[in-house]
């Protein structure tokens, strides 16, 4: 054996052992968290910080192989979350949703922008933390919903299309932070927007009128040939979305949109174990960016936005479940259960790590999803006990 090869030979042997003690860490607190009842989300990112710069451990050798799990990660995390809704949900999220996600993108995305500029941020970092505050947790939502048995809920529906909503505009803020953080004039940024624009527009409608079309086809193959062809248009798509200057995630998001049907949830159910080790790769590597002892200074202002959006939240699904006749204590359970930040708010902290605050906005984006994954979920099991303590005059009830 050539020095060379040995020398291979060890590095890969090297890897394999990070890699494979990584992944045991990862199991232990998973199940630590569901023990616990809350998120993994919180322990992955405290185990990404011991892992970093300053912490207790170096994985240099792995470090490339990390990253590209990383960005697989937040691919498939985006493409279940399209897998989450049929298009007779989109459309009844587009049609009703218009008020509630005003008032949500208000009382949650102002807050951060504000927070941002105060710290003396320059403006891209403030749009960036601005969206951390603003995206509730699709994967933690749902995960509280089905705990609680709450999924048959009156308000629960209210909940979905501000999910469906925050994730739409999507569609169009990430076009827009991309180019600021760029550096792209005017004209640049308005051109990205709207290519972006035309493409989602052309994309969801041919999600709503021919998805079922592939749905079709995909649905014909067994269970590997299914999970190869999802897997492999999620990478494509989202390629091809990323040349096109639009998000990736964006385009792993439509993929799931465009699937409907039986295949829908085989999809689902295929792709979900796949998409659990690569997102708490991409928790461990937006945490391995962040020096610990940057986070003790983030935690006032991650606390100060958490108390400030966490009423926002809270306003949020009151208007929300209002609309569809919910009582008091539907719309505190709304509200509450909205509160919880996690995967999409650390995508859009990863986005500005190279900017000139791009420290400090990873720092303070992790202590407030670490604080908000916590306490969303806790507040949400104890609403009806918060909203009984209310003094009011309640508001009637729809049936069921």
């Amino acid at each position: 054996m050539t020095p060379i090869v040995a020398a291979v030979g060890a590095e890969i042997a090297t890897a394999f052992v990070e890699i494979g003690l990584i992944a045991l860490v990862l199991a232990i607190l998973a199940r630590l968290a569901s023990r616990l009842g809350i998120t993994a989300v919180p322990f992955f990112l405290i185990a990404g910080l011991g892992l970093g710069e300053g912490g207790v451990a170096d994985i240099g050798v792995s470090e490339d192989f990390v990253a590209v799990g990383a960005e697989i990660g937040v691919l498939l995390l985006l493409l279940t979350l399209g897998l989450e809704y049929s298009s007779e949900e989109l459309r009844t999220g587009l049609k009703t949703g218009g008020v509630p996600g005003t008032v949500d993108a208000i009382f949650n995305f102002v807050p951060g922008l504000v927070v941002g500029v105060v710290l003396g941020w320059a403006f891209p970092a403030a749009v960036l933390l601005g969206g951390v505050t603003w995206i509730s947790s699709s994967g933690v939502i749902s995960k509280v919903l089905s705990d609680l048995d709450r999924l048959g809920y009156g308000e629960t529906p209210s909940i979905l299309n501000v999910l469906v909503i925050e994730d739409l505009a999507m569609a169009v803020y990430l076009p827009v932070v991309a180019a600021l953080v760029a550096g792209s004039s005017a004209l640049q940024t308005a051109t990205t927007v709207g290519v972006a624009l035309v493409t989602v527009g052309i994309v969801l409608w041919l999600a709503m009128s021919y998805g079922h079309v592939m749905s079709a086809q995909l649905d014909r193959g067994n269970n590997e040939a299914l999970l190869l062809a999802v897997f492999g248009l999620t990478l494509l798509v989202g390629g091809l979305a990323q040349k096109l200057q639009i998000s990736a995630a964006i385009g792993a998001f439509l993929v799931g949109l465009a699937l409907s049907g039986p295949v829908q949830k085989r999809a689902r159910a295929l792709i979900e174990p796949l998409r659990d080790l690569f997102a708490a790769i991409f928790f461990l590597f937006f945490a391995f960016q962040i020096n610990p002892e940057e986070l003790p200074g983030a935690l006032l202002p991650a606390l100060i936005l958490l108390v400030i959006t966490g009423l926002g939240k809270l306003g949020s699904g009151w208007v929300a479940a209002g609309r569809l006749g919910s009582g008091v204590n539907g719309r505190i359970r709304a509200g509450a259960t909205l509160i919880a930040r996690g995967e999409f708010s650390i995508v859009i902290a990863s986005l500005g790590i190279g900017l000139a605050d791009g420290a400090q906005l990873g720092s303070v984006a992790a202590a407030y999803v670490l604080l908000s994954a916590v306490v969303g979920p806790l507040l949400a099991k104890h609403a009806d006990r918060v909203a009984d303590a209310l003094p009011r005059k309640r508001v009637p009830a729809r049936p069921g």
